[in-house]
């Protein structure tokens, strides 16, 4: 098993590809960033390369010409400098709230992993810089809307390296540039050729706030058969439709390992063995459970796929290409390009939507009086007492949210720079579409977890699942059983922490036979 990001406190770059947890470590829970021998030899043999470019006038992308569609107009190595500072101070052009500090060190860690590769000719001493910055808790500002994939945004995280922009350091106050990197002992650095452009280019941005969501998907699909596994007690549901038989008729992996995942949970639970023939078959959100949230689980393995993929990948335009006689050549292209996240981010949306669809369907059911065989919305004294009816009304608001954050932005796009770049990827936007969603799917979850909770307490408790049981025993450690009304909006956030936390996830696994 992997370890969770919260045990990883050091990334080595360079030798391997990172994996997920080892990203969100680092973007999340502020691991420490190093670089490999063979990372810092890559890069100074790109960065060679592009000085060569420089010394021989070499007509490069971005290097010895303009940007966009003022590649027309040539540049003497003068003022190679000039037009990397000029590139970011023009392109920081975003607007908004700034993006969380893990989003904001996600693609700080990106640019690490991308022009890391070799491929990019930016310095060794550059990417230190930033690696400093990661490892010191320097947070550069940066809005959060106004991308259509790159640039804006990334500007905004390059300025600070300049000793411009704005940066906090261990979540303080906003300040300049130059007196976050004072705070820390660092020194503001000068852009040298082809670095601004390295910096702004690429699907760094897009990727690293992909993986978040990623993550935080990967993590709320468990979540989503442990909080099924608990309202099916409640339920009173039947175990029959999760038998293997039945799945092994359907071609989907996914499927009959969720119906596997919910009967290991429950195999001990008394409740399910007393109730298993209480009904010839239950409404659709629990008998579907291993259908719906198996479809879900296909989409976000794809969708990790492709993202791994980016992370594997320079997205730099031009690359620098080393050839075997010592020389090198610079190819432009479109590896900027964001479709596959954009597509990938698109989709988790739809998947995690769904996980909260059948979530809300299943906390309808257990406040309905008419279909739980419970108290009017869980509580002892309905009628003076409202219980857990407005619980629903939230999760069902979150999921009318999430419907609307799941129409595709891959498929959308504009025409910028003058027509040069007459099609956009508008992956940006749904990679923070994906972000929010996976957020939104987080609290749906809690909130099915209290309310089963609160369910269970309608029954012998003693009789759930060992699993169940535990789960139970860790949501009553923050929350007691609610009597009679209170203000449940601390209750929520109690258990939407034991959610995003990993400790619910980390009770089931240690409680697994």
């Amino acid at each position: 098993m992997k370890a969770h990001p919260q045990q990883i406190t050091q990334v080595v770059l360079g030798d391997r590809e990172p994996s997920i947890e080892e990203f969100v470590a680092v973007a999340r829970y502020s691991a420490k960033v190093s670089f490999s021998e063979t990372y810092k030899n890559r890069v100074k043999k790109s960065r060679g390369l592009v000085e060569r470019f420089l010394d021989e006038n070499r007509l490069v992308y971005g290097v010895t010409t303009g940007f966009g569609d003022n590649v027309r107009h040539v540049i003497s190595p003068q003022n190679a400098k000039e037009l990397q500072v000029n590139i970011v101070r023009s392109h920081a052009v975003a607007v908004g709230e700034p993006l969380k500090r893990e989003q904001v060190r996600a693609i700080q860690l990106m640019i690490l992993i991308s022009l890391g590769k070799g491929f990019s000719g930016v310095r060794l001493e550059l990417l230190e810089l930033i690696a400093a910055l990661l490892n010191n808790e320097v947070v550069p500002f940066a809005p959060g809307e106004g991308s259509v994939g790159y640039l804006a945004v990334e500007g905004h995280l390059a300025l600070v390296l300049l000793g411009e922009g704005k940066a906090r350091v261990n979540g303080g106050e906003w300040v300049d540039g130059a007196t976050a990197l004072e705070q820390v002992g660092l020194q503001p650095t000068d852009l040298q050729c082809k670095e601004g452009l390295a910096m702004l280019n690429g699907t760094m941005s897009v990727t690293a706030i992909a993986i978040l969501a990623l993550y935080n998907a990967m993590q709320t699909a468990s979540l989503a058969d442990v909080a099924a596994a608990l309202s099916l007690e409640a339920l009173k549901g039947t175990i029959r439709a999760f038998d293997p038989r039945y799945h092994s008729i359907k071609a989907h992996k996914e499927q009959a390992q969720t119906a596997k995942d919910i009967k290991a949970m429950l195999h001990d639970s008394q409740l399910i063995a007393e109730n298993i023939d209480y009904r010839l078959q239950d409404a659709y959100s629990l008998r579907a459970i291993p259908q719906v949230h198996g479809a879900s689980k296909r989409f976000i393995d794809h969708a990790r796929e492709n993202i791994e993929n980016e992370i594997h990948s320079s997205g730099d335009n031009p690359i620098i290409y080393p050839l075997e006689d010592g020389d090198g050549i610079a190819i432009s292209g479109a590896n900027f390009d964001g479709s596959y996240i954009g597509m990938s981010a698109d989709s988790l949306c739809v998947a995690l939507a769904n996980l909260a669809k059948i979530s809300e369907r299943r906390i309808d059911r257990m406040v309905n009086s008419h279909f739980s065989e419970m108290p009017a919305f869980l509580v002892r004294n309905p009628g003076l007492n409202s219980g857990y009816m407005i619980l629903q009304y939230t999760a069902a608001g979150l999921y009318a949210e999430m419907k609307a954050l799941s129409f595709p932005s891959s498929v959308d796009s504009f025409s910028t720079c003058a027509n040069q770049e007459d099609l956009v990827s508008l992956a940006y936007n749904a990679a923070i579409k994906a972000y929010k969603v996976s957020e939104k799917l987080e609290s749906v979850l809690a909130i099915e977890l209290l309310v089963g909770c609160q369910a269970l307490d309608f029954h012998d408790v003693h009789k759930a699942s060992s699993v169940t049981k535990a789960v139970y025993d860790l949501v009553r450690s923050r929350v007691p059983v609610a009597d009679n009304d209170r203000a449940f909006y601390s209750d929520m956030m109690s258990v939407t922490e034991q959610v995003r936390s990993g400790e619910v996830l980390a009770t089931v696994l240690k409680n697994l036979k």
